[in-house]
């Protein structure tokens, strides 16, 4: 007997915890997070410790951006379920790292990485860019990718971009003595020129472009594609071979040949010319780029043992101006065309142009990952910045906020034979507007949350309307949004909707929030009970807390019960089965910490307080019966 009461007290018990869970749920759906975090405390306290429970309480933190009590719960959750989806482990060493906690995120990093082995997304090598894993793997359809011909570009030729501390530098074959001219095109020379450069609004403003403040950098011949250095003392140039008169060397095929040349920065002009040692009278070595830490400069070149009519090379820049023995990149960058114009981003992508590989039309510009990983593969850019034609000599700007970048190309539709131009993401926004209003009056309601909610359940954005009841949002293009509204005496609203792939347009949502409290009643949904039954279930308890919200925002507010039935059914039965239905209302209401001696009374009525002709003997729908089966929820005291 006694093992058959214990039996039955743990299934009672186990059922409660069940429900409780089963109600936080309906509330995490419907984004009640703190709601929500609040029972699944509760059941944590009632011994549920379930990966599930673990989980949802972490996850009920991490949509509300509480870092650090979303990792208490998920770091409970990974310590006690070694098969936890990777999913909680990506979200675990996100907390850690937004609360400071490194070292233990990186425990679990490895961890991390030794679930995703079969993913060839993830390597050692990317690893530090785990916390952006998402976003790195996901198209943004809500960047606009705008190329734009630079205003300074003229009828001559213009490539070969370097920004550094707001001035543009690039080659051009503008100049003012145009008597010599270069055999191949007809063209001037080229010469370095740079402008002083500002973005204001996505907009580029430039000064007037000229010669570049140096002295015997510029020549009678060719200068073109420069880097500079880190700290803006150092730059490499490339120049024709010219001798000591400043006259064109030819080799004894009667070809002259690039070289590569240092330049120092002092007082504010460039000068101690230099010509490096990996140079040679009998090919040509240019296009010179420094990688991300400055200890590396890559280079173009045709000499021997090349695999192609030119290839990439990289040496190390050691002191007393030497450099190491030149390295061919291998074939994983060069072909047996033509590899040109190397450039090194902050992040050590590796970006050239090469004719050599499958592309779009002539010199097409492609990126790498070669100098993090040996084994990597070039990737063509593609559209816009490949065409039909030369596409090279590509630049990312680090120092700009809108990751613009620079290539230059011969496409049509440019000011002259080359031209420079910029490419930059433009996020497509759109405006949102609304008001929050009372659903039955349509007053404004003031002093309202509005809550932003990204498809993933996560708030990203929260705002308290002022007196006028307004709100604004600013949105991302092709997105899934939710707006709910809560204020204390009214049951929330939501709204779902998706945005649009247009730019800047205006986008209307008002919220429309029920008042729980009129006139001298807390009005909520009907509550609903099985067929002859009276125990509370989930979609009655999730209306009742709303009667348990407006009791705990006013401490004094007495309330009574009433419980009511249609009049199917014996009269006295119903009348028993309402007055038990009240009282269920009632002990869950007590249940949930609101004193006994809050509610003064719950008594049930049966049918004898019908709204409708519907009494015994009459014939009506089930939503006239439905009329009749109701609870009130009597206000005696405020």
């Amino acid at each position: 007997m006694k093992s058959n009461l214990l039996l039955i007290i743990f299934t009672i018990y186990g059922s409660i915890m069940f429900g409780q869970v089963k109600l936080a749920d309906r509330f995490f759906d419907n984004y009640g997070y703190v709601k929500a975090s609040e029972l699944y405390q509760k059941a944590f306290e009632d011994g549920d410790d379930s990966e599930h429970v673990l989980t949802r309480l972490g996850d009920c933190y991490y949509n509300n951006s509480n870092s650090e009590k979303a990792a208490t719960w998920y770091g409970k959750a990974v310590n006690k379920y070694d098969d936890i989806s990777s999913l909680y482990l990506f979200k675990y060493i996100s907390t850690l790292k937004s609360i400071g906690h490194y070292a233990e995120a990186d425990i679990w990093l490895k961890k991390y990485l030794l679930l995703q082995n079969d993913d060839t997304k993830i390597s050692e090598n990317n690893s530090e860019d785990l916390l952006n894993y998402e976003e790195l793997n996901t198209v943004d359809k809500s960047l606009y990718i705008t190329v734009e011909n630079l205003s300074i570009n003229s009828k001559f030729s213009d490539f070969g971009s370097f920004v550094q501390n707001n001035t543009l530098y690039f080659a051009s074959s503008r100049r003012l003595d145009e008597n010599k001219k270069y055999g191949w095109n007809k063209e001037p020379f080229l010469d370095i020129f740079e402008v002083a450069v500002k973005e204001k609004a996505y907009e580029l403003e430039f000064g007037a472009p000229h010669l570049i403040k140096a002295s015997k950098v510029n020549t009678d011949y060719h200068e073109a594609t420069i880097t500079i250095s880190n700290d803006g003392k150092t730059m490499y140039f490339t120049r024709d071979n010219v001798t000591k008169r400043n006259e064109l060397n030819f080799d004894k095929k009667g070809t002259t040949h690039l070289k590569i040349y240092r330049a120092s920065l002092i007082d504010g002009q460039w000068s101690n010319i230099i010509e490096l040692p990996i140079n040679d009278e009998v090919f040509s070595t240019g296009h010179p780029s420094l990688s991300a830490d400055n200890k590396k400069l890559f280079f173009v070149s045709d000499r021997e043992g090349g695999l192609g009519q030119t290839d990439i090379y990289e040496v190390d820049i050691l002191a007393n101006n030497k450099f190491s023995e030149p390295r061919n990149l291998g074939p994983r960058i060069n072909t047996e065309g033509r590899e040109m114009f190397p450039f090194v981003s902050q992040d050590s992508t590796f970006y050239f142009s090469s004719d050599g590989r499958l592309n779009l039309g002539l010199l097409d510009i492609f990126k790498s990952n070669i100098i993090k990983d040996s084994l990597s593969l070039p990737q063509n850019l593609g559209a816009p910045y490949n065409s039909g034609y030369d596409d090279f000599a590509y630049f990312a700007d680090p120092s700009d906020k809108n990751k613009r970048s620079y290539f230059s190309s011969n496409r049509p539709g440019g000011v002259g034979n080359d031209d420079i131009y910029t490419v930059y993401s433009k996020v497509c926004f759109q405006n949102l507007t609304g008001t929050t209003r009372d659903k039955n009056t349509n007053d404004i309601l003031g002093n309202t949350i509005v809550k932003l909610i990204d498809e993933t359940g996560k708030i990203i954005e929260e705002v308290v309307t002022a007196e006028n009841g307004a709100y604004e949002f600013t949105l991302e293009c092709n997105k899934n949004y939710s707006l709910v509204g809560s204020k204390p005496g009214y049951v929330d609203d939501k709204a779902n909707f998706n945005t649009s792939d247009k730019n800047e347009i205006e986008v209307e949502q008002d919220l429309f929030l029920a008042s729980l409290v009129v006139g001298n009643q807390i009005v909520i949904k009907p509550i609903f009970f099985d067929f002859n039954k009276s125990n509370i279930r989930l979609d009655a308890q999730y209306e009742l807390e709303n009667i348990v919200d407006v009791l705990r925002a006013n401490p004094t507010m007495i309330i009574k019960i009433e419980s009511h039935t249609d009049s199917r059914g014996r009269d006295k039965y119903n009348l028993s089965l309402s007055d038990r239905r009240a009282k269920s209302t009632r002990d869950y209401i007590l249940s949930r910490g609101i004193k006994p001696e809050r509610i003064e009374s719950a008594i049930g009525y049966g049918e004898t307080q019908l709204l409708n002709k519907c009494s015994n003997g009459v014939r009506c729908t089930q939503e006239e019966h439905q009329l009749n089966r109701r609870s009130y929820f009597y206000i005696l005291k405020k």
